[in-house]
């Protein structure tokens, strides 16, 4: 016969509880947290990030400390908490690990639904699935866009605009916004200010080259229309930094 794995309840996934004499079924751990390794297996996060948590995410700067506090506050207020966040900076700054620290704690302490997705992958995943010979149809690769209670969408902006992209993006964006569905997006580009006082308040390392060229302006890459939803969606949260990538992680090989 196959062992038990859990004592309490018998692989049964209920256990009684004496509430005021009387006996109460209710769920057992064991079957919480299979349930939440599910959730786990089905949000897509790459093999890569799957371990990244706040607790192993590494303060660099000021700004990593207020985007900690700021994950930690979203966490805590879901799912009051509506809006989304926007996270961006330079490349290897911890943006994604930020990202995935959010809705892995979703997933195993509230049982949130959560999916992650590299926005160049998705346009691509969209663009096959047009094809004849494609395993999956639109709607198969968009159901769990749409339908995931909480979403990251990464690298927002990392493949230039065309007319396709700017409208299946923002048709994307604007069913989640709609539905009231948190989104999360990191990106590389900056935001340009027009307000000058606000410009001075949100100075971060590399501004200087990102305003160099007009067209490296997140605007610029993901066009007006869905630049306004995500600010309408989001918290802005600027993380600064060098490129973790280059300075700690080649320090250890040497």
């Amino acid at each position: 016969m196959a062992k038990e794995n859990c004592a309490l309840c018998q692989d049964t996934g209920w256990i009684l509880e004496d509430v005021e004499g009387r006996p109460l079924a209710k769920r057992c751990q064991c079957y919480v947290k299979r349930q939440n390794q599910i959730l786990f297996e089905q949000a897509n996060i790459p093999r890569r990030y799957q371990e990244c948590t706040l607790d192993n995410f590494k303060p660099l700067n000021a700004s990593h400390r207020d985007a900690v506090k700021i994950a930690k506050k979203l966490i805590t207020n879901y799912p009051v908490q509506e809006s989304g966040l926007l996270l961006q900076g330079p490349c290897g700054v911890g943006k994604t690990h930020l990202a995935v620290a959010i809705i892995r704690d979703l997933i195993w302490n509230k049982n949130v639904p959560c999916y992650f997705y590299d926005f160049r992958q998705l346009m691509r995943d969209l663009q096959n699935s047009y094809s004849s010979e494609s395993p999956m149809t639109e709607s198969e690769v968009l159901a769990p866009v749409f339908n995931k209670k909480v979403m990251v969408l990464d690298e927002l902006g990392a493949k230039r605009t065309t007319p396709w992209v700017e409208e299946t993006i923002f048709y994307i964006i604007n069913h989640r916004y709609n539905n009231k569905q948190l989104t999360i997006f990191t990106t590389n580009y900056l935001d340009r200010q027009e307000d000058e006082e606000e410009e001075q308040r949100e100075v971060w390392s590399r501004k200087k080259m990102y305003e160099q060229k007009q067209e490296e302006s997140l605007e610029n890459r993901i066009g007006v229309r869905l630049h306004s939803r995500v600010h309408e969606m989001c918290k802005i949260v600027n993380v600064e930094g060098k490129d973790f990538r280059k300075t700690a992680l080649q320090a250890s090989f040497r």
